[in-house]
């Protein structure tokens, strides 16, 4: 677990993932070097060592050391560093492509913060404000040309190079291939993710404002960059890029393939007709129904056939009778999407497809049961054999676990910007339910928050009207306020170390409440 390091007193020891090597002999030779005030990397630019009394080895020597660490101190923040390092990207990373890449990890006494946690909001906020020009064009870039899941290549491509161009190490085809992860800081300590999405829907485009997304994560992953080398300790934020929320579960991939290991906790943001912070997403699971019957004419010896047709319309009406007992948020959604190929043919075989939704992913399994029985029934009646499926796969979407403690920060926050949130007493009752994400998924994994925000107009999501709105300049204060708000809230973690703890109790109470 994450803390804040402790000042030294003795030779700091360096930790290699495999074994001791003879570098970690020679270090320990350099006695004071690394538990001096500005320790390699620092503003005297290995020019000499703030403690007269070190028994050293000469400037030659710390020369082969530092060749013998490696890709280390070629990374945008060497250990400990804090001269700001010019900007672009390193020639060999300190970080590889891998969840499960072990680094090495060197302590040793840290300057304090140079600001307090206010002055380093202020300072990321005005990250953000002051690039807000090239952050609109990035928007736009993703919103006149919609793509839709897993085939995001133009946003991909814009979006990993936007975060080169400042500072970034990216990984592009980030285990997916429209998937990406940009990385500033240092391993050893706190690692914040925000998250960027960018695909779009059928037919309208950008009718979700996965463009807005996508800027919210990028802005926010700027301004914690910004403020990097002021917390006094070792930092590290990913901007990470998930196609095909709206149909894929690109994120699950991702959590599978282990993208997630070592995060502390996970943000972003999604646009809406209100601000609500702690918005209710529904876990979903989706269904195949098929009906296996006999053809024959239907005005001409009709015995000899079995009809699929009406078993599907009977397990509609099935399904319509037990609505009234179902329980508050429960939701069942669905269509016929084979009902036969011809009016003068009795129909063989139909097919239908429904989504169920519900608040927690244990009230699934109930409203499981209650939907098979409506399928059998329907069979029973009309003599067709039945075969369903339920997809517990990548479109296997849970619900989403607000963290207390990271959501009250926000909230704190965005009102400190000036954020106004529904005042509909029924949010606060923890009546609004609504859709579902595999956004979800990642707040089963991490603490996580998935706040929604306004933009100014009362459009309904998935519409065409509201792919106006996400493209409209007067989204843009909305968006930008967000993405300093989800900074500032990670700021708040990482300078005050109780709110982490805190953060990690309520994610433990919440797995074992779901």
């Amino acid at each position: 677990m994450w803390q804040v390091p402790e000042a030294q007193t003795t030779t700091p020891q360096v930790e290699y993932g495999k074994g001791e090597s003879h570098d970690h002999i020679v270090m320990q030779n350099t006695g004071g070097c690394l538990a001096s005030e500005h320790p390699w990397g620092s503003s005297s630019h290995l020019n000499g060592l703030e403690n007269p009394s070190a028994t050293c080895a000469a400037k030659s020597a710390q020369h082969k050391i530092i060749e013998s660490i490696g890709d280390c101190l070629a990374s945008e923040h060497p250990w400990g560093s804090h001269r700001k390092p010019p900007l672009g990207k390193p020639a060999a990373p300190c970080t590889t492509n891998g969840p499960d890449v072990v680094r090495p990890l060197i302590t040793f006494d840290r300057k304090p913060p140079a600001m307090d946690a206010t002055q380093i909001k202020e300072k990321s906020c005005s990250a953000i404000q002051s690039r807000s020009k090239e952050l609109w064009d990035l928007s736009q870039e993703i919103w006149k040309n919609p793509e839709l899941a897993f085939k995001e290549h133009y946003a991909h491509r814009v979006l990993a190079e936007f975060l080169e161009n400042r500072g970034f190490r990216v990984d592009r085809h980030y285990e997916l291939e429209t998937a990406f992860r940009a990385v500033c800081g240092e391993e050893g300590g706190l690692h914040v993710c925000v998250i960027c999405e960018y695909d779009a829907l059928p037919g309208i485009g950008h009718g979700c404002g996965h463009n807005l997304i996508a800027e919210v994560g990028v802005a926010a992953g700027i301004a914690i960059k910004e403020v990097i080398q002021d917390f006094g300790q070792p930092v590290k934020v990913t901007v990470l890029g998930t196609p095909a929320e709206e149909q894929g579960g690109g994120k699950n991939i991702l959590i599978e393939r282990g993208c997630f290991k070592g995060v502390d906790f996970a943000m972003m943001a999604h646009p809406d007709i209100c601000s609500i912070a702690r918005w209710r997403c529904l876990a979903r699971v989706s269904v195949e129904v098929t009906y296996k019957g006999h053809a024959s004419h239907p005005a001409y010896q009709t015995w000899e056939g079995t009809n699929a047709l009406d078993a599907a319309v009977l397990c509609l009406n099935n399904i319509s009778v037990l609505r009234q007992q179902m329980r508050p948020h429960h939701q069942i959604h669905g269509i016929i999407v084979d009902g036969g190929s011809h009016p003068d043919v009795i129909p063989e075989e139909t097919k239908l497809e429904f989504q169920l939704r519900a608040p927690l992913r244990s009230d699934l399994d109930l409203l499981e049961r209650q939907l098979v029985a409506c399928f059998q029934a329907a069979a029973t009646a009309t003599g067709c054999e039945l075969e369903y499926k339920f997809h517990k796969g990548p479109e296997y979407y849970l619900n989403v676990l607000q963290n207390d403690t990271l959501i009250t920060r926000y909230e704190k926050n965005s009102r400190d910007l000036g954020v106004e949130f529904c005042t509909d007493q029924k949010v606060f009752a923890g009546e609004m339910f609504s859709g579902s994400t595999d956004m979800g998924n990642v707040s089963h994994v991490v603490p996580s928050i998935h706040p929604e925000f306004s933009i100014g107009d009362t459009a309904a999501t998935h519409s065409a009207l509201f792919t106006k709105v996400a493209g409209a300049p007067e989204a843009q204060p909305y968006t930008l306020t967000q993405g300093k708000v989800l900074a500032m809230t990670a700021i708040d973690v990482i300078c005050h170390p109780e709110l982490f703890k805190k953060m990690k109790e309520d994610f433990k109470h919440d797995i074992a409440n779901t």
